[in-house]
C-alpha cells in the first residue's frame, strides 16, 4: 500500500496494521471496520450465483469459503507478511494441517526439524504418518543436512524459528533455496517472531503459517490461525484443506479481535523484545540457572544469524535451571506476578514447563533427542513494568537456590 502521493515510499509497518484494504467511507464513515456476522450471503439473481460458485465472478456466498471481515484482515496479513495472499483459519494447527492436507499425498515425504511445538510434532506423528505420510526429522541448524536427506519423495520442509520452545533458529534462505533447487515447498513457522521482527518470504519461504492466538491477537483472548503465500497456493488451501477438508473456519469476531491487535503488535512486539532483553540477561546471570536461550544474548549459539534474520530477538526466552524435574515445578509454584500457564505471546508474562506440558506428547527419549530437557522452562515475557517480572523472577530462582544447595548438603 502506497500514500496518496506515489512518489513517496510504501507506508511504514505501523501504518499498514492500521489502514491497509480499508475506507471508512465504504462503511458510512465508520472508523473502526464492521463485523459481518453471517454464514451466507444472498444473490441478486439465480445466475449471480451461479457465476459466485464457479468461480466466474468475485464475491462472498458463503463464510466457510469468505467473509467481508475475514477479507479485510487476510489482506492485512499478507501485506505485513509480504506475501501475495493470505488466509484466516479458526486455529494455529487449523492453518498446519489444512495447509499439509492440501500438499501432501500418500507415498509423501516431508523434513521437518529437530524441534517442533508439541501438537505440531504429534500431528506429523500421529496423524499424517497414518495416511503413508513419511516424516523425517533434521537437524535444520545446519543446511546442508536439508540438501542430504532430501529423497525424490520430500514435497515439503517444515520449521519453525525460532523454534518451541528450546529457540534454536533456521537459517530461511539457505534452506529456501536448496527446496527451490530440488522443486521442494517450504513452510516456516513465523509464531514466536511475528512479521514485524522476520518475514520468511521475503527470505524465499513459499509458504508462512501462524498461531494468530499469539502475538497476532496478543491479549490471550482468542484461538486462531493464518496461511500467507501465493495467491496460487492459497486459493488451494482455502478450496482443497479448509473447504473441504478440515473446515478450520475463522469466526468473523475472532478477525475483528485479530485486527485489533494488528494495530498495536509494533508497539507490544518492542516492549516485549527489550523486557526479554533484560530478563534474559539476569537470568543468565543468576547462579540457580545453567543456561539460558535467548537470541539476544552474545552467548546464544546462533547469535550471528539472529542478528542478520531478525530485526530484534522476540519476547520468549528458555532456560535450564540447575537441578531435577521437581526443580522447575517448585520453581514455578513459586512465582507470583508470572502465571503458569501455556500460551505465550500475551500482555501477561507466562511461564510453563514443555516436558509435562506443551510436549508431553514426546516421549522422554524423544524429548532428549529434539532438544527439550527436563529441566526446561518456557518464558513468554508480557508488558509489565520490567523491574516487577524481574523480581518475582529473582524471588522464584533465590529460593531454587537454596533449595539446591541444601540438598548438596543433606
Amino acid at each position: 500500500m502506497k500514500s496518496k502521493n506515489d512518489n513517496q515510499a510504501p507506508l511504514g509497518f505501523a501504518t499498514r496494521a492500521i489502514h491497509d484494504g480499508y475506507d471508512p467511507t465504504s462503511a458510512e464513515g465508520a472508523l473502526v471496520p464492521p463485523v459481518h456476522m453471517t454464514s451466507t450471503f444472498t444473490f441478486e439473481t439465480a445466475e449471480q450465483g451461479a457465476a459466485l460458485f464457479a468461480g466466474e465472478e468475485d464475491g462472498h456466498f458463503y463464510t466457510r469459503i469468505s467473509n467481508p471481515t475475514l477479507s479485510l484482515l487476510e489482506l492485512r496479513m499478507a501485506s505485513l507478511e509480504g506475501a501475495e495472499a493470505a488466509m484466516a483459519t479458526a486455529s494455529g494447527m487449523g492453518a498446519i494441517t489444512s495447509t499439509l492436507w492440501t500438499l501432501l499425498e500418500q507415498g509423501d515425504e516431508i523434513l521437518v526439524d529437530k524441534t517442533l511445538y508439541g501438537c505440531t510434532f504429534s500431528y506429523f506423528q500421529h496423524g499424517l504418518t497414518k495416511f503413508g505420510v513419511t516424516i523425517k526429522h533434521v537437524d535444520m541448524r545446519e543446511p546442508e543436512n536439508v540438501r542430504d536427506a532430501i529423497t525424490n519423495n520430500t514435497k515439503v520442509i517444515y520449521f519453525e524459528t525460532p523454534a518451541n520452545p528450546n529457540m534454536r533458529l533456521v537459517e530461511i534462505g539457505a534452506v529456501a533455496q536448496i527446496a527451490k533447487e530440488n522443486g521442494i515447498i517450504t513452510v516456516v513457522d513465523n509464531t514466536y517472531a511475528t512479521p514485524y521482527l522476520t518475514r520468511p518470504i521475503s527470505w524465499g519461504a513459499d509458504i508462512v503459517v501462524h498461531s494468530a492466538t499469539k502475538y497476532l491477537g496478543g491479549h490471550g483472548d482468542l484461538v486462531a490461525g493464518i496461511i500467507a503465500g501465493s495467491q496460487e497456493m492459497i486459493d488451494r488451501i482455502r478450496l482443497e484443506g479448509v473447504k473441504d477438508m478440515t473446515g478450520a473456519v475463522m469466526a468473523p469476531l475472532t478477525a475483528f479481535q485479530i485486527m485489533r491487535g494488528l494495530k498495536t503488535l509494533e508497539i507490544r512486539m518492542d516492549r516485549h523484545c527489550s523486557s526479554a532483553e533484560l530478563v534474559a540477561q539476569q537470568l543468565e546471570d543468576h547462579p540457580a540457572v545453567k543456561k539460558v536461550y535467548f537470541p539476544g544474548l552474545k552467548s546464544f549459539e546462533q547469535y550471528g544469524l539472529a542478528k542478520r534474520q531478525m530485526a530484534k530477538p522476540g519476547g520468549m526466552i528458555a532456560f535450564e535451571l540447575e537441578g531435577e524435574l521437581a526443580t522447575g515445578t517448585k520453581f514455578m509454584n513459586d512465582l507470583n506476578l508470572i502465571k503458569r500457564a501455556v500460551s505465550l505471546g500475551d500482555v501477561d508474562t507466562l511461564v510453563q514447563h514443555p516436558a509435562s506440558m506443551t510436549h508431553s506428547t514426546y516421549t522422554p527419549e524423544e524429548r532428549a533427542e529434539h532438544g527439550i530437557s527436563d529441566t526446561l522452562m518456557r518464558l513468554s515475557i508480557g508488558l509489565e513494568t520490567p523491574d516487577d517480572i524481574m523480581t518475582d523472577l529473582k524471588y522464584a530462582l533465590d529460593r531454587a537456590l537454596t533449595r539446591t544447595r541444601d540438598n548438596k548438603v543433606a
